[in-house]
Order: C-alpha cells, then sequence, then structure tokens
C-alpha cells in the first residue's frame, strides 16, 4: 500500500459541498476487522485535459476514461520509481488503448480507433466497452528503469470489459481476491464566472483481501490453473471477512463513484463505516506527457538516412505526439541519421 498517514475515517453529513480538491486523486484505504486494502480514484480536471487534445467520439472517451481510472488505480500503488502502462491490441471498433501512468503521479493516455466502425456500433446500439474492444489482448508492463527487466502480465480480451479483465488479471498473475468497480459519466460544471460547461468525470474502486494469519492466507490462494492433471484440489470455504467485503462493494453504483457530491471518504463510509475504516493520505494524479523536442529529435537520429528523405513533406520532417497532439517540426538537414 505505501507509506501513509492514518487516520480514523470520519462521517460526512449529507449537506457537506463536494470537496474539488478530492479530484484527480487516489485515496488509499484499510478496513482491518475485514482483511482488506483498496484504493479509490476520482478524476476530474485531468481527465478533461486528456480527453480535450483528441476528438473521440462519446463511446470511445468512456472507454479510455475507464482505462484511464483502472490505470491510476493499480500505477499508484507502486512502491519504486519507474512507468505503469497499460495497453490494448484488439480487432474492435477501438483497435488499441494505451495509458502510462509515471511514478509518483503522472498520467497520459490515447487512443485509436476506427470511426466509420464506431459510428456503425453506435447505430446498431453495440457501443458497450466489450462491443468496442472486441477480441485481443491487453497487457499491463511495470518498468522500473535502469539494469531491471520489465516485467509483462497478458489478458486475452474476447469481448469483456475492464472490470472483468482486471479480475483476471488479479487471478492470474497476482493470485489476490481483487474487486474492482469503474465509472465514468458526463457532467455539467460552471466556472468561476457562472458558465455551465461540459466536463468528464472518472471514479474507480478497487478492494484485495490481505489476511496477515498464515491460516487466513492458505485458504485466500487462489487456484493457479497450472496443478498436474489428475490433481484433487481441497474445497476451501470462502472466507467470511472476504464474502462481506465482495458483497458491500457489489453494492456500489455507477453514480457514487462520479458524482461530484460523494467524495471518497463519503463512499467508504456508506461501505464500510461499521467496521471501521481508515484512510492514509491522498495522492495527486497529474495530467502530464513526457514528450519533448529533444527526445523526439534523440528518436528520429534512429533511423537511416533514407527514412529521413521518406519522412520528409515539403521540406520539413512534421511529428505528432499521440498522447499530447503537440507537433514537432524539424528541418532534414538538422537531423543527424543513424547508419
Amino acid at each position: 500500500m505505501g507509506p501513509g498517514r492514518l487516520a480514523s475515517l470520519r462521517e460526512v453529513s449529507e449537506n457537506v459541498m463536494s470537496d474539488t480538491a478530492a479530484l484527480d486523486t487516489v485515496l488509499p484505504f484499510t478496513v482491518p476487522e475485514l482483511d482488506v486494502r483498496g484504493r479509490v480514484v476520482a478524476l476530474g480536471p485531468a481527465l478533461d485535459a486528456i480527453l480535450a487534445r483528441h476528438d473521440y467520439p462519446e463511446p470511445v472517451a468512456r472507454l479510455l476514461a475507464e482505462a484511464i481510472a483502472l490505470t491510476a488505480l493499480l500505477g499508484t500503488s507502486l512502491k519504486f520509481d519507474g512507468r505503469f502502462t497499460v495497453q490494448t491490441r484488439t480487432d474492435g471498433p477501438v483497435s488499441m488503448l494505451v495509458v502510462d501512468f509515471q511514478t509518483p503521479d503522472g498520467i497520459r493516455a490515447y487512443a485509436s480507433f476506427d470511426a466509420t466502425a464506431v459510428a456503425a456500433a453506435v447505430a446498431e446500439g453495440r457501443a458497450a466497452p466489450a462491443d468496442l474492444l472486441g477480441r485481443g489482448h491487453l497487457a499491463m508492463t511495470i518498468d522500473q528503469g535502469g539494469t531491471m527487466k520489465p516485467y509483462q502480465g497478458v489478458v486475452v480480451l474476447d469481448r469483456t470489459g475492464l472490470e472483468e479483465v482486471a479480475h483476471v488479471w488479479f487471478t492470474q498473475s497476482e493470485q489476490i481476491p481483487t474487486r474492482v468497480r469503474l465509472a465514468v459519466a458526463e457532467v455539467l460544471t460552471r466556472d468561476t464566472g457562472g458558465i455551465a460547461r461540459h466536463a468528464w468525470r472518472a471514479g474507480g474502486l478497487m478492494v484485495q483481501f490481505l489476511p496477515e494469519s498464515e491460516d487466513r492466507i492458505r485458504a485466500r490462494d487462489l487456484h493457479p490453473g497450472d496443478a498436474p492433471e489428475g490433481h484433487v484440489h481441497h474445497h476451501v470455504e470462502p472466507d467470511e471477512a472476504w464474502a462481506e467485503a465482495e458483497a458491500l462493494v457489489g453494492t456500489v453504483e455507477d453514480v457514487e463513484l462520479t458524482d461530484p457530491e460523494v467524495t471518497a471518504e463519503r463512499l467508504l463510509y456508506r461501505l464500510f463505516h461499521e467496521r471501521g475504516a481508515r484512510v492514509f493520505e491522498r495522492q495527486p494524479l497529474v495530467e502530464r506527457c513526457r514528450c519533448s523536442r529533444e527526445r523526439v529529435a534523440g528518436m528520429l537520429a534512429q533511423f537511416t538516412a533514407s527514412q529521413v528523405d521518406d519522412m520528409t513533406v515539403d521540406g520539413r520532417i512534421v511529428v505528432t505526439c499521440e498522447f499530447c497532439s503537440t507537433h514537432y517540426e524539424f528541418d532534414p538537414a538538422t537531423v543527424h541519421a543513424g547508419g
């Protein structure tokens, strides 16, 4: 979970106004009585900034927002300096999603899609995330940099949504009982001048069962799926604490994850106040791209002279960052091509 200052979760009265400072943050929490830990993410302006740079159709924007919320939940749990990337490659109308998290707080994202196929899916009522993704795979990559070899886990996508994929990934890769909820909404907000404007909101909740006693740890462990043929698996009754936590998470509605009036603390109080949930300090999220003119120049230097010539149009080389849409122009004469 990472270091943090513990404080008792306090009840939030129903007439308290929304806390805008809680947007673009992840709130880690623990419920000691149930042996569960988790995180709540609330995305606002940072999500708006990412989506505003691209003319995404509404279903594509929603899907990418879900992926950003999922990546924020997972990436902010890293206990080292590095990168965490979630990427899909599928045969659906949205062929690729890429969300890149740079510790401790930077996030960027983009989607590749077929506009005609997306429009057809919407017209036919097939615009759910699972329909837009189609079949393919999702990869989660952890890169600590330096001499450390990146770790990658791959999950098959077969017309499944991102919540279901997250559950499969934790079952296969981490063997930790985990439940994830994701939600996205379009809302109307008012600026300081009282002018109404459209805004995106995304929220997510992740809860994991992490008991400390050895007996409960053995009962917690999931079937790894690679036992020899003929092996007899012993039936283990579900842990009552985890069953209770799962049931409570199952009651969470989408609006509770996206409504500005429902802060993370208020949501946790609704779910776990009888069990005494505790929260750590919030972790901020910042929309930030890592591209720069120097990085792009370094990339161009890896191409051969012939390739540089092929990229030249009207005497200029123009490179556009897929994440932030920033345009970089270069004079081919200044590009030091590789051999």
